[in-house]
């Protein structure tokens, strides 16, 4: 015999029916089951959903109604206060007990712990569980029971652990539901979706939800084994892209590798993108211990940075007009897709931060509106990694080379000429670096630097220098 007769499914970004333990839990435990979206933003502090990430959102809600509705199901909806909607929600329904998955974002972590204490203290009994991540931030400390700061020994830990997870469960065949469904608020009021449409370059490349997630990795573990090799070339399918789908929820990172069977790799390639995801791992972790790390770097010698206050090369950066041409095909790409290859976004990262001096914070506030999968933790640890500021730090004086790692990662110039198609005429040795050409050689590309194509906003070499100069001084200082 059940032991709740009705229970509240508190959907997140969990959202999929596969391996979500919340609703097993509720499904187990209740005889009639209500899954629930409670759209509350402003709960999330500064670091509520940008656009392309409502965007995904909408899509991936209408997704998962869908998916539910096929079971016997359907989503509810509502926006507001989460306690409060909740509250509603339990006097609406009768429910006795709320089930939901673990986030581990500072202003979330506050939130649920408030609510959780909330409900129990009105007889409600709450229920959370880890459904993002293969292992809580919690689990794994070092020697001296400190959380960890570099990435191999964290992932040499994490890797000990694994072989105790439990398998991901399928999705339940039926949700029952109740005799009578409480109100829902159209998905359309939740106003997620662009007035102005300039989305279509997101709808064309991806598809939110559950299915669109699991026919993604059915697609990348076609082509696993030549991750290792083509994960670094942004002119080849060389990635799982799936990034977006486990920010969501759409797919957890258990499904992944018992799919690829990553818990004993049998290749390199396998191996690497293990990797991968423990990063995604190491990233939660880090928030989770160190969570100022979102607004202020976990160097504290970064705090006393003297950073550029220019809009104007920021502007360039993000409108990818800089005159670097992998740099400006990358902001492209992102602007239109809603997406960057990694190898890129590391590129695009060091310059803002290096060669324009630009505070990583702007660059990650624009990662965070335009990325549809932008995801706190890894938006932190990617951004503090590039910049020399945060955990196994990439040294302040690597400075990424945007011509020599071009020339290394899209040697066929088919990356820069699909994104940057000012200068596609122009003969391979010159796509690179534009401003290289003779005059007669752009003049016969119908190239014009400065005017169809912008002449670089900076010179690489000595802004490196500049950058380089400015970190030997903040060294010195007391």
């Amino acid at each position: 015999m059940k032991s709740h007769r009705t229970a509240i499914v508190w959907f997140r970004r969990d959202l999929r029916l596969t391996d979500n333990p919340a609703l097993r839990c509720a499904a187990e435990q209740a005889t009639h089951v209500i899954p629930v979206f409670i759209h509350s933003p402003d709960e999330e502090g500064e670091w509520a959903p940008g656009a392309a990430s409502c965007w995904w959102l909408h899509h991936s809600l209408s997704a998962l109604d869908a998916d539910l509705r096929g079971r016997g199901s359907r989503l509810i909806v509502r926006q507001g206060s989460a306690l409060s909607s909740l509250r509603q929600l339990i006097r609406d329904t009768g429910a006795t007990l709320v089930t939901w998955n673990r986030l581990y974002e500072p202003a979330i972590v506050a939130r649920d712990t408030a609510i959780k204490t909330a409900l129990g203290d009105s007889g409600i009994e709450a229920e959370s569980h880890n459904a993002a991540l293969l292992l809580e931030p919690w689990a794994i400390k070092n020697v001296q029971q400190q959380p960890y700061r570099v990435f191999t020994p964290f992932w040499r830990a994490a890797v000990a652990k694994l072989d105790g997870l439990p398998s991901p469960r399928p999705a339940p065949r039926r949700i029952p539901g109740p005799e009578d469904w409480p109100a829902s608020t159209p998905l359309s009021k939740l106003d997620l979706l662009p007035k102005i449409r300039w989305d279509a370059g997101l709808a064309e490349r991806w598809q939110p939800g559950e299915a669109g997630a699991l026919e993604q990795l059915d697609s990348f573990a076609d082509e696993a084994d030549r991750y290792s090799t083509a994960r670094d070339r942004p002119d080849e399918s060389g990635t799982s892209s799936l990034s977006p789908h486990l920010h969501f929820g759409e797919i957890g990172p258990r499904q992944i590798f018992a799919q690829l069977h990553l818990l004993s790799p049998s290749s390199d390639s396998l191996a690497t993108y293990a990797r991968e995801i423990g990063w995604r791992e190491f990233a939660h972790h880090l928030l989770f211990h160190f969570p100022h790390t979102a607004t202020k770097p976990l160097d504290v010698r970064f705090e006393r940075w003297s950073w550029q206050r220019s809009r104007k090369p920021l502007a360039a950066w993000q409108r990818g007009l800089t005159g670097i041409p992998i740099v400006d095909a990358g902001m492209r790409e992102l602007w239109h897709t809603g997406w960057m290859h990694n190898r890129v976004r590391m590129i695009v990262a060091s310059f803002l931060t290096k060669n324009l001096q630009t505070h990583w914070l702007q660059g990650a506030r624009w990662f965070w509106d335009t990325l549809v999968d932008a995801d706190l933790a890894n938006n932190t640890l990617g951004w503090q990694w590039t910049a020399g500021c945060g955990a196994d730090a990439a040294p302040y004086y690597r400075i990424f080379n945007p011509v020599l790692q071009a020339e290394k990662f899209d040697p066929h110039r088919h990356y820069i000429r699909r994104w940057v198609p000012e200068i596609a005429a122009l003969p391979d040795r010159f796509v690179h670096q534009p401003w290289s050409a003779p005059e007669p050689v752009l003049e016969q590309s119908g190239v014009k630097l400065g005017k169809s194509y912008p002449k670089p906003i900076v010179d690489l070499r000595e802004s490196r220098e500049q950058a380089l100069a400015a970190y030997e001084a903040m060294k010195t200082l007391p």
